[in-house]
């Protein structure tokens, strides 16, 4: 009887934790080679591969991808893009849903909220960037509400604890107690491209890069779409 390989390891942050865990049944189906991915918060997720553990692929957003090769804990050239994340907006069930068709519209939902969540990954980032551009940063710091890392905006949302949560679509769309209002508006939009790539500490970089290879293949773009995201 031949025996199986190990499984392949991996880290990513939570905006692809869904998509993986389906990715890596159909790709044990396919190959018979097992994959273990444990999802957690991006900054932690990064920290973890600049410590040096030894896991053999790293999904990231693509900048904080980048950043790992240029440290040498991800090997060069081995980046693979693998899908493209939209920004959603939530409401706990049941409440009035504003206004978000354009940027002026988002922004005065933005003002009159009690509450704003966002993430600390890189979503939160680029809408903390958009309100300082809209100028009303100053207005509404006190009312931001940041995630802890690994902890959805929506869960915030559905306990009434964010009046308005923002986060990848990726994220929003399992949780119950929520609303998803809509995506960010076309005036105003948040995309955040998640990448892959082969981490330095890996002794096992052939089996890697097949496994790249089905992340970025047509085979992988129904599961992508299922769980709100799009193949990059």
């Amino acid at each position: 009887m031949r025996r199986m390989a190990a499984p392949l390891t991996g880290i990513s942050s939570m905006a692809t934790k869904a998509l993986l865990a389906d990715l890596a049944r159909a790709y044990e189906a396919r190959a018979g080679q097992a994959v273990a991915i444990e999802s957690v918060g991006g900054v932690d997720a990064a920290k973890r591969v600049q410590a040096g553990e030894a896991f053999d692929v790293v999904v990231l957003a693509s900048d904080a991808i980048d950043k790992l090769i240029a440290s040498g804990h991800a090997r060069a050239g081995t980046r693979t893009d693998v899908v493209r994340s939209a920004v959603a907006i939530a409401v706990r069930a049941g409440v009035p849903q504003p206004d978000i068709g354009t940027a002026a519209a988002l922004k005065a939902a933005v003002l009159a909220a009690k509450t704003v969540g966002v993430s600390t990954g890189p979503s939160g980032v680029e809408l903390l960037r958009l309100f300082e551009r809209w100028g009303i940063a100053e207005a509404i710091h006190s009312r931001i509400v940041q995630a802890t890392p690994g902890v959805p905006v929506g869960a915030l949302v559905a306990r009434g604890d964010v009046e308005l949560g923002f986060q990848q679509l990726s994220e929003l769309i399992h949780l119950d107690g929520i609303t998803i209002v809509g995506g960010m508006p076309p005036d105003a939009p948040i995309l955040t491209t998640f990448s892959a790539a082969i981490c330095s500490a890996s002794a096992r970089a052939d089996d890697v890069q097949a496994l790249l290879q089905f992340l970025r293949s047509p085979d992988a773009a129904e599961a992508k779409r299922r769980q709100g995201m799009e193949p990059a």
